[in-house]
């Protein structure tokens, strides 16, 4: 069976990692990214570096696109020199990797749906690392026939795909899980905020969180962050891109008429954060909203 022809648009870290992985399992992959330069790596490895996202994806079996939010997601497709300007093959595949709002997605699905593509709404969990070794969990909604017919490529990608439904679902899902994980983050580092203000060993109390009730692969991995104050360097997640996920979980939230006081009160600690002018660094760089003093947070911060 012929393996299936890619463009990879958008090659952040995830990015880059997801297209290196293809290109490692032979398929053909046609790169774009908005500063060229990110495409330097992959180029040696067999990838075509393309000036536009419709060059990049012209003709190809599948499209993965991985950029940051709405608007990136918005200009990689609907540009002038965007992917459907000149789709790829007929039938052909639109795969969004990214974590974009539950009301974009449904948008987005319907104009490549347009354009003759079976879309595929797949936002992925997991590190770069997991990415480069085709680790990956995937968080999908389509219908399943399509989901079937190209399990082989988000094979490349992941060890797991979970289904949750139609299109939109896989969204859904993820704004979820996100939400939960920027009340846990946020919570941590009130945590340590305290126990810091208290005299405890720092060191002592993260690892004693390793092995509590509290613990989880991102509480653990922050607050280990928090301790070392290592915000800076190796940005798994920023602080934007933490507060971006919030928004749209709790826009989607209010769709459904469901109430968030937990996550509003998270969102305000990242927006806090990013105001004070830390928006690219490490989201773990959420302890220091946590140390400012009472009167100088947001109400919702103090009560």
């Amino acid at each position: 069976m012929r393996t299936p022809s890619v463009g990879f648009v958008g090659l952040g870290n995830m990015g880059q990692a997801m297209a290196r992985r293809l290109l490692e399992t032979g398929h053909t992959v046609r790169v774009y990214n908005r500063t060229p330069q990110r495409a330097d790596a992959l180029v040696p490895l067999g990838a075509v570096r393309c000036g536009s996202p419709r060059d990049a994806c012209q003709g190809v079996d599948a499209v993965i696109s991985m950029v940051a939010d709405d608007a990136a997601s918005r200009a990689v497709w609907l540009a002038a020199d965007g992917i459907l300007a000149a789709p790829p093959a007929e039938r052909g595949f639109a795969i969004e990797c990214s974590t974009l709002s539950h009301e974009w997605v449904g948008e987005l699905a319907a104009c490549c749906r347009a354009s003759g593509l079976r879309y595929i709404d797949a936002p992925v969990t997991g590190l770069p690392e997991a990415a480069a070794a085709g680790a990956l969990t995937l968080l999908v909604g389509a219908p399943a026939e399509d989901v079937h017919a190209v399990q082989d490529l988000l094979a490349a990608l992941s060890e797991r795909v979970i289904r949750f439904g139609g299109v939109g679902a896989g969204t859904a899902y993820k704004l979820i899980i996100n939400l939960m994980g920027a009340v846990q983050i946020a919570s941590a580092a009130e945590g340590l905020a305290i126990a810091e203000r208290a005299g405890l060993d720092l060191v002592a109390v993260a690892d004693a969180i390793r092995t509590s009730q509290a613990a989880s692969p991102q509480v653990v991995r922050n607050t280990q962050r928090m301790v070392a104050a290592d915000h800076e360097h190796r940005v798994v997640f920023s602080a934007a891109l933490r507060l971006k996920d919030v928004e749209y979980a709790l826009s989607f939230a209010r769709t459904l008429g469901v109430a968030s006081p937990f996550g509003a009160v998270a969102e305000q600690a990242y927006r806090r954060l990013c105001e004070m002018g830390y928006a690219q660094l490490n989201e773990s760089k959420v302890i220091d909203a946590c140390r400012t003093t009472g009167e100088a947070m947001p109400a919702a911060l103090r009560s």
